[in-house]
């Protein structure tokens, strides 16, 4: 079957097996246009947007104390309440920060940053993300 329907990522007229699973011998993910990039402007606690289903996220580089947390928003319209955010560190610093999603809305999630170390960090934190849409 010829897919004549782009939608981004797929196509409405895919041709999955009747157990509804797609399974890839390759890779899975998103074409560039589906990801983007976010700066935060004044903490590391400032609220970012990006409307993208995946990308990075550049924290602001204000000091983390030790094991300490911090949390900002991440406003996305293609965020909804049962999706799954994979998020991950991205870079050098991945031994140093523990990150996850602590709260889950529709357009907005909430990401945690813990420093894990014993000693304050200053660093512009990069962040990647990718979006599981759950209906």
């Amino acid at each position: 079957m010829a897919y004549t329907k782009p939608i981004g990522v797929a196509f409405t007229d895919q041709d999955i097996n009747g157990a509804n699973v797609v399974l890839v011998d390759e890779q899975l993910g998103y074409t560039a246009a589906g990801q983007g990039t976010v700066t935060q402007d004044t903490s590391k606690s400032t609220a970012v947007t990006l409307n993208k289903p995946a990308g990075q996220i550049t924290m602001n580089n204000a000091s983390l104390g030790a094991t300490t947390n911090v949390t900002f928003t991440l406003n996305n319209s293609y965020i909804s309440a049962n999706d799954v955010i994979v998020l991950n560190v991205n870079g050098g610093t991945t031994a140093a920060y523990n990150v996850y999603t602590s709260v889950l809305g529709a357009g907005t999630a909430s990401i945690t940053l813990r420093n894990i170390t014993a000693g304050a960090l200053s660093e512009a934190v990069v962040l990647n993300f990718a979006l599981i849409h759950c209906a």
